[in-house]
């Protein structure tokens, strides 16, 4: 079953929230899904332990190198899609994660520090790939974007990643009340009602629409390994 990690060398890009939204889109449609929590502060996990999570949602803790490939493996065994969410440092646990992928997601911020850090994180892809001798697709994701408006900094990155045949999702993550909402009360954006939380329909529609786009990757790596 596909294997998608979530890469960030920086903290708060954003890739937890990804991971989880993400985990909602698939369980949504009725699907198996495992999200193992490889980040040693374990947000997924309490995550988890929040009400209202999805029956269809796993959720792992991963605590070393020693056990990442088997997680991996056994949860590929039982769920229709396995989500890694992985520690920023770059080490061990982390190539080995990345070595077992069909897609890594790269969160980014639309600021120049977080595009230096995505830089780090494509790195460590290409590397892999060396040491693994195979393609790994990736593709950046940027996050937290405004809802209504284009920063210079986002064209100038964009720019420089376009420049740099850099893959980036045709889909941004939004920033979202409801994706933070989640978080405290628990549940995905499905569970969250509109007393809770205004601004559903709109996140909903930005989760469906990121979730596409990662299946459209998805879809093309098979399509190119044909």
């Amino acid at each position: 079953m596909p294997v998608i990690s979530l890469v960030s060398p920086k903290g708060g890009a954003g890739k937890t929230t990804a991971s989880v939204v993400l985990a909602g889109e698939f369980a949504q449609t009725g699907e198996e899904v495992t999200i193992i929590d490889a980040d040693p502060n374990t947000p997924v996990v309490t995550w988890a332990a929040r009400p209202n999570k999805p029956n269809n949602i796993k959720v792992i803790t991963d605590k070393s190198e020693e056990t990442i490939l088997d997680n991996i493996k056994e949860a590929s065994k039982t769920s229709k899609l396995v989500i890694v969410d992985l520690e920023g440092t770059a080490n061990m646990r982390v190539t080995y994660a990345i070595s077992q992928s069909d897609l890594v997601l790269i969160p980014v911020k639309p600021s120049m520090l977080d595009a230096k850090e995505a830089a780090k994180a494509i790195s460590l892809v290409r590397r892999t790939e060396d040491m693994s001798s195979r393609k790994i697709p990736y593709a950046v994701i940027f996050s937290q974007m405004p809802a209504a408006l284009v920063t210079k900094n986002f064209k100038d990155i964009a720019i420089q990643f376009q420049r740099l045949d850099v893959p980036v999702l045709d889909v941004q993550m939004i920033d979202r009340e409801a994706y933070r909402t989640i978080f405290s009360i628990g549940g995905t954006i499905h569970t969250l009602t509109d007393k809770q939380v205004g601004g559903l329909e709109a996140a909903r529609a930005n989760a469906l629409s990121f979730a596409q786009a990662v299946i459209g990757r998805l879809k093309s790596k098979q399509i190119a390994a044909a």
